[in-house]
């Protein structure tokens, strides 16, 4: 059987498709291509799907509304592909729960870093954030579920968190009032495999703040040091969970 990671590409620009599925394939991946909502959620339904490559622009329901949709029942991994110049709708994109982003036109090569990236940090989360028998950390009456990568709130809401969210919120809370750089922080969720001027982590850090502050604008657990980084000031107490 191959195990190579299976791809869903999803764009309405038969060229495209056509094209991405050929470069893709010749570099080790199995890939599946579908033009609007309805195919990708057959596609979805069809085969085991590892990450999905999502355009923006798309006949009938766009790539913001399918992407949300998807982060109501799944972590599947979603690189967003966007024109050129749509600074807001990569934003809005992160904040619908996209891992990562691309901006057309983009170099081929460097879309394979990025799926690699976001494949590494995916399949190697679980064993790598699950220290010992600790299954839980606890922070500001937040719980975050280390095994089924959940972040509870103090009301007992399940948050939802994309992959790239639940990593970078995981190396704030196992280290705490600490200051780390943003080259620490990308070390730390996705292996230094990111453009040196990607901002993602900055975006990501905005996206936690509005989840998890009681004032985004003012916020008190992941504080910004001018000219250092982040500095999260929580220290979680850490404990397995409860029987059921």
């Amino acid at each position: 059987m191959d195990t190579s990671p299976h791809l869903l590409v999803v764009d309405d620009d038969g060229e495209i498709c056509g094209l991405l599925e050929r470069f893709l394939t010749k570099h080790g991946f199995r890939v599946t291509s579908a033009r609007d909502g309805r195919e990708m959620k057959r596609a979805l339904e069809d085969w085991q799907i590892d990450l999905i490559i999502l355009d923006l622009m798309l006949p009938g329901d766009d790539g913001l509304t399918l992407c949300r949709d998807l982060r109501a029942t799944s972590h599947l991994p979603v690189i967003m592909l966007t024109n050129m110049g749509e600074e807001t709708d990569r934003i809005i994109g992160l904040e619908m729960g996209a891992d990562d982003y691309l901006a057309k036109p983009f170099n081929p090569r460097e879309l394979i870093a990025r799926i690699k990236a976001v494949l590494r940090r995916t399949s190697c989360a679980p064993a790598r954030v699950s220290p010992g028998n600790i299954n839980r950390l606890s922070f500001a009456n937040w719980t975050l579920d280390l095994g089924l990568r959940h972040l509870i709130s103090p009301a007992g809401l399940f948050v939802d968190l994309s992959a790239g969210e639940f990593e970078l919120l995981v190396a704030f809370v196992q280290h705490p009032r600490r200051v780390l750089t943003r080259n620490q922080l990308l070390d730390l969720t996705r292996g230094r495999s990111e453009m040196p001027f990607d901002r993602s982590i900055d975006m990501q850090v905005s996206r936690l703040r509005q989840k998890i502050e009681n004032d985004p604008k003012a916020p008190q657990i992941i504080k910004t040091v001018r000219g250092g980084g982040y500095v999260f000031t929580e220290v979680a107490t850490e404990h397995e969970p409860a029987d059921s």
